[in-house]
């Protein structure tokens, strides 16, 4: 009997707790952390101080272009090395400084600040790591036209957007237009001899700058065309040179591997018949180059007009 009543006392003792339920939904979770706050990378970048020296990317005639890191960040630019050993030279570079200073456009490389230092004048640029179309020519030889209309669409697009500031290039080239790899963004670069037209109506330009082999008929012969030229009809030759170029694989006034003088790349300019795509490309691109290469200046089209050429909407479709 006590034995009975010791098993029933056991059983009445043995209560039965609820079991734990573990949701997620009623933890208290810490509060997110809020983003890092946005920072302006043109005000971070404080002097040359912030910079790295990693390698050079260019030579030109008055200076080098290094590829440098900045140490804050851990991010790439190229850094512009520009002497100011003449004054010449020194008024050109106050033009490409207020320039630079005034462009802001995705198909344009971008200027993150301006420094002077030791007698030199440094431009902090966007660093474009898939180098030129002069480069690309020197691995691929030519390109097709899928990918020239690809490059025409932006580069066109920066065309547009200069020329309505009244500001002209100059020496649009190759080696002048940059490519970002992991986008195939392609973008203008260098304004070291551009010009902000700032008059109301005249665009004339006078003065002999640049790269001759792509230079405009009328930029060798001003008189030929009223004593100058205008500035905006001469970039659209350059323009169209290059792309003839990028489809040819090579220099169009001359044949593959020639070298010519400057002389007989002048006379070639000015007295001869302009190049044309050769028969193996489309209609469209024939046209496309034909509109980009007239000897008389007011007949060449606008970068606004070859945006709406029929070689970039059949090509890009």
């Amino acid at each position: 009997m006590a034995v009975t009543m010791n098993m029933a006392t056991r059983k009445r003792l043995e209560l039965k707790l609820p079991v734990p339920i573990h949701r997620r939904d009623n933890i208290a979770l810490p509060l997110p952390l809020p983003p890092p706050p946005q920072t302006d990378l043109k005000q971070s970048i404080k002097g040359l101080c912030d910079l790295e020296r990693v390698g050079v990317l260019g030579y030109g005639s008055q200076g080098r272009v290094y590829k440098v890191l900045h140490r804050r960040s851990c991010s790439y630019y190229a850094l512009k090395v520009v002497c100011l050993d003449c004054e010449p030279s020194a008024r050109q570079i106050i033009r490409e400084m207020e320039i630079v200073k005034e462009i802001n456009s995705p198909t344009i490389v971008k200027c993150e600040g301006v420094f002077e230092e030791g007698g030199n004048i440094n431009f902090v640029l966007e660093y474009m790591d898939g180098g030129s179309l002069a480069n690309l020519l020197k691995r691929k030889r030519r390109m097709t036209e899928s990918s020239i209309a690809k490059v025409a669409r932006q580069v066109l697009e920066g065309l547009k957007y200069l020329h309505g500031r009244r500001i002209v290039h100059r020496d649009l080239k190759p080696s002048n237009l940059l490519i970002h790899r992991s986008s195939q963004a392609v973008k203008i670069a260098d304004f070291g001899v551009s010009r902000s037209v700032s008059e109301s109506i005249d665009v004339r330009c006078s003065s002999y700058v640049g790269t001759c082999a792509y230079m405009s008929p009328e930029r060798f012969d001003p008189e030929s065309y009223g004593g100058s030229y205008n500035g905006y009809a001469a970039d659209m030759w350059s323009l169209g040179l290059t792309f003839l170029e990028c489809y040819v694989g090579y220099f169009p006034f001359v044949g593959p591997g020639e070298h010519p003088d400057w002389a007989t790349l002048m006379c070639a300019i000015c007295f001869g018949e302009p190049p044309s795509a050769p028969s193996s490309a489309s209609a469209e691109f024939q046209n496309f180059i034909a509109c980009c290469l007239q000897k008389n200046p007011k007949k060449r089209w606008t970068a606004s007009q070859l945006l709406t050429h029929p070689f970039l909407k059949t090509i890009l479709q």
